[in-house]
């Protein structure tokens, strides 16, 4: 059985930027789920969510959040599974307050960090980790890239 993504976002404002994730995820058959959860306003959820990922059959888990943007930090902090970072764009500055949120983390707490608004890139790098022990995905992500660089 292969391994679920769990798609996080700071906001349930934050679901149009990150639908493509989903979309791109459900393209490639991975299950994925989303939720709404907040690193500032429910702190006890991302924990207790983030700790229990693995044994709950996720491989990934994707986050996005904008401006101060510590939702795929706190996420990283409390698991060892690969977190992905997605910085959303707003506020007074596009996006760059979250792009440097999210990038700058701690040693030993790493996240994997795609541009401002790289939902799909993101989703393709949850599918990439995912394929390394799964020959039938790794399969179909030779596909896409093949028919995508033509």
């Amino acid at each position: 059985m292969s391994k679920k993504v769990a798609v996080l976002m700071g906001s349930a404002n934050d679901r149009p930027k990150m639908a493509p994730a989903l979309d791109t995820l459900e393209s490639f058959e991975v299950e994925a789920t989303e939720h709404v959860m907040s690193a500032h306003r429910t702190p006890a959820k991302v924990a207790s969510f983030s700790s229990e990922a693995r044994q709950d059959g996720y491989g990934v888990i994707i986050c996005a959040a904008g401006m101060a943007a510590h939702l795929a930090g706190a996420v990283a902090a409390q698991t060892t599974l690969p977190v992905i970072g997605v910085p959303i764009s707003g506020g007074a500055i596009g996006g760059v307050d979250a792009l440097y949120s999210t990038v700058q983390m701690p040693r030993g707490i790493p996240v994997a960090t795609v541009a401002i608004d790289g939902a799909v890139n993101a989703a393709l790098l949850a599918v990439e980790i995912l394929a390394v022990s799964d020959d039938d995905l790794a399969g179909r992500i030779a596909a896409y890239r093949a028919e995508w660089l033509k």
